[in-house]
């Protein structure tokens, strides 16, 4: 959102991609890159920039957005690159807006459902078997231990896989696109799309319901998916999350 980023002095790169389309910040993640919007309406283009830093990689997500392209709506990369202070990528607009902004986040019972529909939908589309990327409890631990963060779960903890899909990565509410009358229309954010169990993402998911709209919203967002609630995989994806 505009008002999550602070005033701050717009990058180079950023300039120099924009011409003479107008500049609005409209995101900042948790590692201080900022998702910058050029130009309005359908024709904007959206450059997501970022200082180094091993946690997320925009490189990644640029190969995994032109992999996920072929099967789901998501945006379609322009152009990327990097230098010794940042890296960068231009993506086109894609079709919705947040389920955080306006109205969406107003109205949670239509947004929620929609939610677990189009994670239902994500699922069920991206070929497993076709997937170059992976995204096991094992994998996501070591790398957090890489980092120097103090892991204190062990892929040896996981459940038994309930259903091996394509996951998402971050599926986070803000990450899902939406439009009238409420349906899933793109994802975004895909920096660690890979094959792993299907609660790895609905755990993420149901999770951050609370954050964006309040308690009470996890069990109608798996009930929309088409799963019964399962405590043990919640349970463990969301401690993992968490840890990582």
């Amino acid at each position: 959102m505009t008002s999550a980023v602070p005033a701050h002095e717009i990058p180079d790169v950023v300039l120099s991609h924009s011409g003479d389309d107008p500049i609005t910040p409209v995101w900042l993640n948790d590692v201080g890159g900022i998702t910058y919007r050029l130009g309005e309406g359908p024709s904007a283009r959206y450059l997501k920039w970022q200082p180094p830093t091993d946690e997320v990689s925009l490189s990644a997500e640029a190969h995994r957005l032109l992999w996920a392209a072929r099967f789901v709506a998501c945006p379609t990369v322009l152009d990327a690159g990097y230098d010794e202070s940042a890296e960068w990528m231009l993506t086109a607009a894609a079709p919705g807006d947040s389920a955080v902004f306006t109205p969406w986040l107003e109205h949670p019972e239509i947004t929620v459902p929609a939610l677990g529909r189009g994670l239902r939908r994500l699922h069920d589309t991206l070929p497993t078997d076709a997937c170059p990327w992976t995204w096991s409890p094992a994998e996501r631990i070591s790398d957090a231990r890489s980092r120097g963060i103090d892991v204190q779960l062990e892929a040896t903890d996981a459940p038994t896989i309930d259903r091996a899909v394509v996951c998402h990565g971050d599926a986070c509410c803000p990450n899902f696109l939406l439009s009238d009358p409420g349906q899933v229309t793109a994802y975004v954010d895909l920096g660690s799309l890979g094959v792993a169990d299907r609660w790895a993402d609905i755990a993420v998911a149901a999770m951050s319901t609370e954050w964006d709209y309040g308690p009470g919203w996890e069990r109608p967002l798996v009930e929309a998916y088409g799963v019964d609630f399962d405590e043990e995989r919640m349970s463990f994806y969301q401690r993992l999350w968490d840890s990582t």
